[in-house]
């Protein structure tokens, strides 16, 4: 029986089962978040001058300067991470897959964890370290709403990086995992 009325929504069933439902829209998610990482350091640095960072002091404007270039350097690889990753994710899922949205949720849940684990190693540590030299007193999170700059000191330059890794590990043996269990149920239907 050949009726056109029941084929109707054929095209759009084989497009949610072919994958691509799933990768297109995390593929579009993944650009704009390594867009949003590059505008990170410039509403930073719009907030710091909005709170009038000019007229803190020197010390205060160099250590703001040096830790935003490295917010700056930390959004950059962010972007590299979200951008590279997104050419990945097209080859996560293949069309005669009977798993097509759990390898690419795996995927992102991994590259989740490798931005989150960078930027709170790099920004931690450069921010533990910059407070730790200008600004003994305190740190700069009366200026900037980023939670683990008002702490700051020489310990966080040894504690963000080993929690950004731990952060990166954690995600990664979960989406290994997850990746684990689809192999293991396609190799018990097979």
């Amino acid at each position: 029986m050949n009726n056109k009325f029941l084929d109707l929504y054929k095209p759009f069933l084989e497009y949610i089962d072919s994958g691509k439902f799933f990768r297109t829209p995390f593929g579009w998610l993944y650009a704009i978040l390594a867009g949003f990482n590059l505008l990170v350091p410039l509403v930073i640095l719009y907030i710091a001058i909005d709170n009038q960072l000019f007229s803190m002091g020197a010390a205060f404007f160099f250590a703001f300067l040096i830790l935003w270039v490295v917010i700056a350097a930390a959004s950059w690889l962010g972007c590299q991470i979200w951008w590279n990753r997104r050419q990945v994710l097209a080859a996560m899922s293949s069309p005669d897959s009977e798993f097509v949205a759990t390898p690419v949720y795996a995927h992102f849940l991994q590259t989740c964890g490798e931005w989150c684990g960078s930027w709170i190693a790099i920004v931690g540590a450069g921010a533990g370290f910059v407070s730790g030299i200008f600004l003994r007193d305190g740190g700069l999170g009366y200026m900037l709403p980023i939670p683990f700059l008002s702490t700051g000191g020489f310990m966080s330059v040894v504690i963000m990086p080993i929690i950004g890794f731990l952060i990166i590990v954690l995600t990664r043996v979960v989406a290994e995992q997850v990746r684990a269990l689809v192999a293991i149920a396609i190799n018990t239907k097979r």
